[in-house]
């Protein structure tokens, strides 16, 4: 299992697993979980394993409230603030290289609405929640960033409904048969994702990968 490391945040300490691929990275690709859910959700090791091999650094980032062992999730200020503070100390480890975020449905949320204040170059918004079930009055969308290029990656099935693409930066691909959790295909996803990152840039030679690096050799390679 790849070391965790724990990062301070105003909210508590965070919990940060990073795998970094041969050689210098080509890009650096943080991701956060569901609300109720972990790093380790089948469509966020997919995409983990898809980046390593193409050669881009993953860091899989626990919330604070989870990682005290708490399931329901704490307010999305706390949430954004935690992430970005998370997120700085990061980048300070993997200078100069692009930054990409996203997560899957709550953590696709968060990297949303921080996208902007981060400097990120793109967003992977997996499972996005675009309204409560059977609540879509209660729309999401405005949390999708305008200035960011951003992929939204749902289930036809998925009770909290997708997002369209209402401006030319967000994509958004609906994955059929496929509800909120993705995971009757994560390595048909990963593979979106990955078509996705590799048309922005953010890819380098494939077959890449290598695991078991912990967080602060990170600076050493990039």
């Amino acid at each position: 299992m790849t070391p965790t490391e724990e990062i301070i945040t105003p909210h508590g300490p965070a919990g940060v697993e990073l795998d970094r691929p041969v050689g210098p990275p080509a890009a650096l690709l943080v991701l956060g979980h569901g609300a109720g859910g972990g790093v380790d959700a089948p469509d966020l090791l997919a995409l983990r394993d898809a980046a390593l091999a193409a050669g881009l650094v993953v860091a899989r980032v626990t919330q604070p409230y989870r990682l005290a062992g708490r399931r329901a999730p704490a307010p999305a200020r706390q949430l954004d603030v935690a992430w970005t503070v998370v997120l700085s100390v990061l980048r300070a480890r993997c200078p100069g290289v692009p930054l990409v975020v996203g997560g899957r449905s709550s953590g696709a949320r968060v990297a949303c609405r921080t996208a902007d204040a981060v400097g990120a170059a793109g967003v992977v918004a997996l499972a996005f929640p675009l309204h409560p079930p059977g609540r879509p009055e209660r729309s999401r969308a405005a949390e999708l960033p305008v200035s960011v290029p951003t992929l939204v990656v749902n289930g036809d099935r998925d009770p909290f409904g997708t997002p369209v693409a209402a401006v030319p930066t967000v994509s958004v691909i609906t994955r059929p048969g496929e509800r909120h959790e993705l995971r009757k295909d994560p390595l048909g996803t990963a593979a979106v994702v990955l078509d996705w990152l590799r048309a922005g840039g953010w890819t380098g030679p494939p077959d890449r990968s290598s695991r078991g690096v912990t967080p602060s050799d990170c600076a050493d390679e990039a």
